[in-house]
Formats: C-alpha cells, structure tokens, sequence
C-alpha cells in the first residue's frame, strides 16, 4: 500500500510524512522541484509544491504534474494537503486533482487538526475557539482570510458542488456517516466538507470513506485525515493476522477499555469463569477445557480473538471467603485465575491452525502468568505505544517470536486497548504494498 501526499508548503509535507511514519509507512518527503522516484523501498511520498502563494493556474498545473509523478510511482492513494488555517489556492487545487481523476472521484475535506487546535463544527474553521478570521493569522499579507466557512472559501475558486456532513452525523460514527455520504454524492456533490473536533470522529470520516467502493474518494485536509485513511487502507488491503487480547483485570476502566474495543470491531468476547477458576477442585481444568475449545472455534471468524473473565454480568469476587471455604490464601486463588486464564490463551496459541501475529495482555499478573505459562525466556522489548504500554517480542517458550502489547491494568483511557490494538495491526502490517 503506498500514499502520496500533495502539499502546498514544505512544512505541511513533512508533518504529514511523519504521521504517516508513525502508522507504519515508510515516509519520505521531497522538496519543492524534486522529482518522485520511479523506484523506492518508500511506502509514502510527501511532495511539496510550494503553491500556497502562486496563482490559480500555476497551482494546478503543479497538482496535476504531481499527481501523475506519484502514479508513476505507484500511489494507490493521493491525497492534498491544505494549511491548516485554510489559506491558499485550496478550491482551485481540489478542483485540479477533481479533473485529473475523473468523474468519480470525490473530495473529502476535512480541515480539523485536533492536535493544534484547530476543529470544525457547522462547516466553520475555529482555531483554539476562534472562528479563523478572527485571529492573527487572518491577516496574513500575501493571503488574508475574510472567511471560516470551509464550504465557502473552496466555491470562491472550485466549480464543483460542495457537500456538507455536521457533527451531528459525525458523532454518531459510521453507520450514519456512509449513508449520508452515499447521499450526497448520489446528488452529484464532488467535494463534501465534514465537521469533526477529535481524532477518534477522523477515524470515523476514514472508516466511513473506505466502505464507498464505487468512487475514487481522496483526502483533502491538514494530514490527520491522511493518516487515518492511509492506515484503514492498509488494514483493508493486507491479509488479516490473528490477534489474541488476554484480559483479566476487573477495573471499571478495563470494563470501559473493553467495551470500547468490541464496539469498535465487533469482536464477540469469550468469557472466562472467574468463578470457576477460584478454586482448587476440578472445575478450574473443566473450564479451561471448555472456554480453550469456545476460543479455538472463535478464532475461525474473529480476526481480534479476546479472551477474558471481565464480562459484563461478572461481580468482583470475595476471594476471602473462597479462601477460607477452599482452605487456601488469597494470593493462590488469584494466581489461580490468571494461571487459567494464561492456559486457556497458551492452548489457543499452540493448537490453533491459523498462525497468531500478535498478543496483548492488561495487568501485570496476567502478563507473568502468560510468560510463565508459555515458558517464555524473556521479551524484546522495541517500542512504547503509550505510557506503561509496550511493545516487543516473545523470546523462547511457545510463543517465541511473536510481537506483544502489555498494559499496566490501570493505564490509559477508555481508548487504550483499541489503540494497543492498532498498533499491533500497524506493525503486523508495516512496509507493505
């Protein structure tokens, strides 16, 4: 999978080739009169054409000569990038690469770059709050701004009809948004303006384009739209690895991590009886049998296989009166439970009949108790997704070589285990085409 970005500036070139670095591409950036390589190991080419400030016609002939060059080059995705305060040739530029793609192609423009405060609600661009004309950028002297309407200030110099999605429909995520979508572009709308105030409503405008297979659509923003479509993109085109997501921990933020991670893949947990594994009888191995042969058929249909004893109906359980009726510590009835919950994933992993590209785990004693189980002789570590989650490989035992994720049971947002997730497919998924 290769993107190619058309900047109009060198600075909006490069920070777009960095995020796009960070979902897992292979970037480059190329100034302003260099040519795209016919050859590169490069999975992601930013071009500046340096036409913030030239006229109308130079600017799409720049457009357009890029474009080519990075078809040339093998792109299966252009996108434009824009400032990030909607100044420039903007309307003229969509217009160009509108014309050199076809009758339809489609323009979806979203201006928000959350991470600098720039976001877009009613089809108005406000930065740090304030509509963008009202502030000290708007007097910029070669290109003044005397407009924060997105939709307007592309028809003063598109010819194209322009479309406009709310956060209204934004917010409530895909299933409204490609609707919507398929609407407007049914009505012969080419460029369609979304509002969006976060990355996560990014994601969803991304999720939603990939789901329109009839129509050539691009992005047209300040890079974090590129970056989502590009790494939805890859994920649609690679072939899907397996990844298991082992959780035991019964925090209200794990119920909420969870529930997030299943509503945003529709994965179908298999729930594993903490009950069942507090004690020392033969219910423990009963369990175990039953919730590895739940997993294992599981697996034929879930690309994100989750294997945990957090399930909605589950109440934390008091381990002191267990103890005292199994005539044993706390501290082994709670290793119990995470020693069963670790056999149960270490039986998916070793009779599996698909290869497992990836693990994660939250909590600390489910993470020992996976290595313990799995005899596993250390973990490379590589990378850290976010604070107290990292990244690395298994070295030895039954899962040599394959990447983890793990998770201080506490750590993150309610966002956290989709984005370790992610990750994961990101890295599974890196440097290919």
């Amino acid at each position: 999978m290769k993107i190619g970005i058309i900047a109009d500036d060198l600075t909006g070139a490069n920070a777009t080739g960095v995020g796009l670095a960070k979902a897992g591409f292979i970037s480059t950036t190329i100034v302003f009169g260099g040519k795209v390589p016919a050859n590169s190991k490069c999975t992601s080419i930013s071009v500046d054409i340096d036409s913030r400030y030239v006229p109308i016609d130079t600017a799409k002939e720049r457009v357009t000569d890029t474009y080519h060059q990075l078809r040339s080059w093998g792109a299966d995705i252009v996108a434009k990038r824009i400032d990030s305060t909607i100044r420039g040739n903007i309307g003229s530029e969509i217009d160009a690469l509108l014309e050199v793609t076809g009758n339809d192609s489609v323009a979806i423009v979203v201006a928000s770059y959350p991470d600098s405060t720039r976001i877009t609600v009613g089809g108005y661009l406000l930065v740090d709050n304030v509509p963008v004309q009202e502030t000290d950028v708007a007097r910029d002297p070669l290109n003044p701004i005397t407009d924060s309407y997105i939709p307007a200030v592309i028809a003063e110099q598109s010819n194209f009809e322009i479309g406009h999605i709310g956060l209204g429909t934004v917010l409530k995520g895909k299933e409204c948004i490609v609707p919507e979508l398929e609407s407007l572009i049914a009505e012969g709308k080419r460029i369609i303006v979304f509002d969006a105030i976060t990355n996560e409503e990014i994601e969803h405008i991304a999720e939603s384009m990939a789901e329109i297979k009839e129509r050539v659509l691009f992005p047209v923003d300040p890079g974090p739209l590129s970056v989502a479509f590009g790494q939805v993109k890859k994920r649609h085109n690679a072939s899907k690895g397996k990844l298991i997501v082992t959780v035991g921990s019964v925090t209200s933020l794990t119920g909420r991590q969870l529930k997030y991670l299943i509503d945003k893949t529709n994965a179908s947990p298999v729930y594993v009886s903490a009950n069942l594994l507090a004690t020392m009888s033969g219910d423990w191995e009963k369990e175990i049998k039953r919730a590895t042969a739940e997993a294992l058929a599981a697996l034929q249909d879930e690309e994100i296989l989750i294997i945990t004893t957090h399930s909605p109906a589950s109440t934390v359980l008091s381990l002191s009166e267990i103890a005292l009726k199994e005539n044993v510590t706390e501290e082994i009835l709670a290793k119990r439970i995470t020693t069963g919950l670790a056999k149960v994933t270490l039986n998916v992993v070793k009779q599996a009949e698909v290869t497992i590209d990836g693990t994660f785990s939250s909590g600390g004693d489910v993470t020992a108790a996976l290595f313990a189980e799995s005899k596993a002789e250390a973990i490379q570590l590589e990378d850290e997704v976010f604070s107290r989650a990292a990244y690395g490989r298994f070295i030895g035992g039954a899962f040599d070589d394959i990447p983890v994720v793990t998770k201080g049971g506490t750590a993150g947002n309610e966002q956290s285990i989709y984005a370790c997730v992610n990750y994961l497919r990101t890295k599974n998924h890196e440097g290919s085409v």
